[in-house]
């Protein structure tokens, strides 16, 4: 059964958890375009009964957030969500180390807020970061974006990709397309944001120090894998892995073969807590 939904009015944010008894860590979840807090199910509760917590943050524009739908003004508006979310965390997990988790459009998100607050974090992971796509997108809809920004920068397009692009797991692909929450239209706006967010991210790889652990598919149909492994040659951090999966399509969390992802990510945690006099930041 998938966790409720939290909401914090004052803060205007949602977001779900998965609480461990007593959590060694803490990870915080950022999912990515078309996708919502739900998708975060299963690496939740697998990671709750290791004895890490999750919260996972419902970007605006997408799932059970208000209208308008795959839209979003700005992507300071995700970053700034992030910081209620983080007091909640410090809260209710005071002095536990905070991994912050991003997949495809959301280790865009989750990279950005490393670098601006760099010892916030004791970790990035970036699953299938969308450093650069490789959906096939007509010249024409990239010129209607473009012209869009103009005089309507909230007009969404229908984005190339379906649930049979993200996972090989039959029961997620239905559950996907039958799910309301789930949407595949973006802004102008939106979609204007994330090629700025490609740009940086890729610029200002350099300058991440904490660790870092890049993970890509094999068979990704969304974004170029060759890109991931270019940019994370530029990352400096003295301790970064990269795991890449043959045989996984672009939702690593949902794909068949997550339990592999999730224990190795998992043992990679692990392994960043044990070290000594490890530097947030």
């Amino acid at each position: 059964m998938m966790r409720h939904i939290e909401e914090n009015k004052s803060a205007g944010i949602m977001y779900r958890k998965w609480l461990a008894p007593i959590p060694e860590a803490v990870a915080l979840l950022v999912h990515g375009m078309g996708a919502h807090t739900g998708r975060w199910e299963a690496f939740g509760e697998y990671f709750r009964g290791e004895g890490i917590s999750s919260y996972a943050l419902e970007l605006r524009g997408f799932g059970a957030t208000p209208p308008p739908k795959g839209h979003v003004r700005s992507f300071r508006v995700y970053l700034d969500d992030i910081d209620p979310l983080m007091d909640i965390i410090s809260a209710e997990a005071a002095g536990k180390d905070v991994f912050i988790v991003g997949e495809s459009m959301g280790a865009l998100i989750a990279m950005l807020k490393v670098m601006e607050h760099r010892r916030a974090f004791s970790g990035l992971v970036c699953m299938s970061p969308a450093f650069k796509d490789i959906m096939h997108v007509p010249l024409s809809m990239y010129m209607a974006i473009f012209a869009a920004l103009a005089y309507n920068p909230e007009k969404t397009f229908r984005m190339p990709f379906d649930s049979h692009m993200c996972t090989r797991d039959e029961r997620y692909r239905t559950a996907m397309d039958e799910d309301h929450l789930e949407t595949r239209h973006a802004s102008a706006r939106l979609c204007f944001e994330l090629l700025k967010a490609q740009i940086k991210c890729v610029r200002e790889a350099g300058s991440l120090e904490l660790p870092v652990m890049f993970l890509s598919a094999g068979q990704d149909k969304l974004v170029d894998t060759k890109v991931i492994g270019e940019v994370f040659k530029r990352v400096k951090s003295g301790k970064k892995t990269l795991l890449a999966y043959p045989g996984m399509y672009h939702s690593l969390s949902i794909d068949n073969g997550r339990e592999q992802v999730f224990r190795d990510i998992r043992e990679w945690m692990r392994s960043v807590t044990r070290s000594d006099g490890m530097e947030r930041g």
